[in-house]
């Protein structure tokens, strides 16, 4: 399920801190159980959103480290 467009340019504006911690938090409802089924699927949906926001920013990095340890091996 992918998320709306309304919940990923929300998601867009967090910094990868503000994303993860958010993702942890949600995790941590989604295990307890005790959401309704219908705030579970919002709660996936916004989950999904941020997982892919923090991947973003984690490959964005990885790439600029790649790049800068390259220059000092050239």
């Amino acid at each position: 399920m992918a998320p709306s467009p309304e919940i990923a340019a929300e998601v867009a504006q967090l910094s990868y801190e503000q994303a993860r911690a958010e993702l942890v938090e949600l995790v941590r409802k989604l295990e307890g159980g005790q959401v309704p089924l219908a705030e579970t699927i919002g709660l996936w949906e916004r989950g999904e959103a941020l997982a892919a926001h923090c991947r973003s920013w984690l490959d964005d990095a990885q790439t600029r480290l790649e790049a800068a340890t390259a220059g000092q091996q050239a």
